[in-house]
């Protein structure tokens, strides 16, 4: 429960501590300890070489989002263009003399992790958005010279991690781009026109895709097309699903996950794995946990101070990536969407990716502690 705090000075930090939300915590805690079971189970019962990992990568997050919690919402006011750039300078490092690693060049190793920028600039990009939207007027925003600046914030770091490359980061940039673009006030017909726009450029870029993404579109639309090549992730990703069943097959007992048919079963294809071992059911708990995070998440940014227009766009633009990460793995590995290598966050084995999600989720949480006060930048 949220403790009743005096307005009208600066929180002390057992204050900050205190007005946290301890239930939204404790589902985080909740999730990432799911994700250290269905390691543990992928390793064949075994804590190494990911269950341990995950566990104290998400005690360092853990700290991050206690950390970034501390902050004023007024220091990520002021950090945001700032840390924009730099995200952009470290993908561009990727770009040059990053760490390759699965045919893709997308991280920065610096010895004890592989730093993947592009992680970190889905908050960058959300921070500078929902600066540069909070401060620009409406009537500007809605003008082809006020959208030129926005555009080209999302434009360039889009274009930066396609050449890694890396399809599902740039599709979810550019998504919660959008979002925050249509919260900000464009008008809708503009959508319109840039979703006719992408449709009559399809043949063009359709040709610029790389051979294996078109190959992850094709084995979408039919997947028993190439059942040995560019076909089997997924249909071993059904077969594993439907042998769940509704309850599972039990922990430590996932046929196709433990005679390794299921493909990349500790990352993108985690939560097969896990629906395996626990069914439907398990499935659901999973997909509830989530729904319950994501709508908290929402109720933060409705809580704000009406002064705190960034901070309402900060938190609908996280809570939109998050979001946005659950929807595509999920999707992806039921074949409702290509496989575009996105993980399941909390629960997928990473080192940046739960990093950047517990950072945000600290960034959603300073507002959050300072949602009755009014916003000085």
């Amino acid at each position: 429960m949220a403790i009743l705090l005096n307005q009208n000075q600066d929180f002390t930090l057992k204050e900050r501590f205190l007005n946290l939300n301890f239930t939204f915590i404790f589902i985080i805690c909740l999730l990432a300890i799911t994700g250290c079971l269905i390691l543990y189970s992928a390793a064949g019962g075994n804590i190494n070489p990911w269950a341990l990992n995950h566990g104290i990568r998400f005690l360092i997050g853990l700290f991050v989002l206690l950390i970034t919690s501390i902050f004023k919402p007024a220091f990520y006011y002021k950090t945001a263009t700032p840390f924009y750039f730099l995200t952009l300078m470290l993908l561009i490092v990727v770009d040059v003399a990053g760490y390759t690693g699965m045919g893709a060049k997308r991280w920065i190793d610096l010895g004890f992790i592989k730093l993947q920028p592009s992680e970190l600039m889905k908050i960058a990009i959300v921070l500078q958005l929902s600066k540069f939207f909070s401060t620009t007027a409406l009537e500007d925003i809605r003008t082809i010279k006020g959208l030129i600046p926005p555009i080209l914030y999302t434009a360039v770091p889009v274009a930066f991690i396609l050449i890694q490359p890396d399809l599902g980061t740039s599709l979810m940039i550019l998504f919660t781009a959008t979002a925050l673009f249509y919260l900000a006030g464009v008008e809708w017909y503009k959508f319109i026109a840039l979703i006719s726009a992408l449709i009559v450029s399809a043949p063009i870029l359709w040709h610029k895709l790389h051979t294996y993404q078109q190959n992850r579109i094709l084995t979408f639309l039919n997947p028993e097309r190439d059942p040995q090549g560019a076909g089997y992730h997924i249909i071993q990703a059904k077969i594993a699903l439907g042998s769940g069943g509704l309850t599972g097959k039990g922990f430590l007992s996932g046929t196709q996950s433990h005679l390794n048919f299921l493909p990349e079963k500790h990352t993108d294809f985690i939560f097969t794995m896990f629906s395996e071992e626990f069914g439907m059911l398990g499935g659901v708990f999973i997909l509830v946990l989530n729904l319950i995070l994501i709508s908290y998440g929402y109720w933060f940014a409705f809580r704000i101070h009406p002064s705190n227009y960034f901070g309402k766009l900060v938190i609908l633009g996280l809570n939109t990536n998050y979001f946005l990460y659950i929807f595509i793995n999920i999707a992806m590995v039921i074949g409702l969407l290509p496989v575009v290598g996105v993980p399941l966050p909390l629960i997928s084995y990473g080192g940046t990716v739960i990093i950047s999600v517990m950072a945000s989720f600290g960034i959603m949480m300073s507002f959050y502690i300072n949602r009755d006060k009014e916003f000085k930048k």
